[in-house]
């Protein structure tokens, strides 16, 4: 039997659209075998839920090309984790309201705090080199590069920690 390896999908969502991504990053993810996935709002997130993880999928709406301010409080207070998740796995996902409105600040700004408490990152050579992004609502393509990060994110992390 392969050990059950972690991942927790962590979203904030004003309109639904970031919802309906997580969804998608999720079925990704259980796609792959031995992997349990949890998915919840950023407000019902603490930081043992963070500590517990092996991987950890983060989205958020853009906002002035960054994350929302519930998504940056749940980071803030995670210096109380600092050095305590190093190793882990991240990724991130955005929905944004348009084209070239800020999807990719949006993702980096993710990533960077990842990196920050010593989090494993993996980057995509073709497009979506950040993670997952959607305009509004996404449509099929935009669900179908979630799955792909869900599933990348927990191979990653099968390799790393199964």
């Amino acid at each position: 039997m392969n050990p059950t390896r972690r991942i927790l999908v962590v979203y904030d969502s004003k309109t639904g659209n970031t919802a309906k991504m997580a969804t998608a990053v999720a079925e990704g993810a259980k796609a792959v075998e031995g992997t349990q996935v949890t998915v919840q709002r950023v407000e019902a997130t603490t930081l043992a839920d963070l500590q517990g993880a092996d991987g950890l999928i983060l989205g958020s709406p853009t906002y002035y090309g960054e994350m929302s301010a519930t998504l940056k409080d749940l980071i803030d207070r995670s210096v109380d984790l600092h050095g305590k998740l190093e190793g882990k796995v991240g990724a991130a996902f955005t929905s944004s309201g348009g084209v070239a409105s800020g999807a990719e600040t949006t993702l980096l700004s993710i990533l960077q705090t990842l990196l920050v408490h010593g989090m494993i990152v993996q980057g995509r050579s073709r497009s979506g080199h950040y993670g997952a992004a959607a305009v509004g609502a996404p449509d099929e393509a935009e669900q179908q590069s979630c799955r792909d990060l869900g599933e990348r994110t927990a191979r990653l992390v099968a390799q790393l920690h199964g």
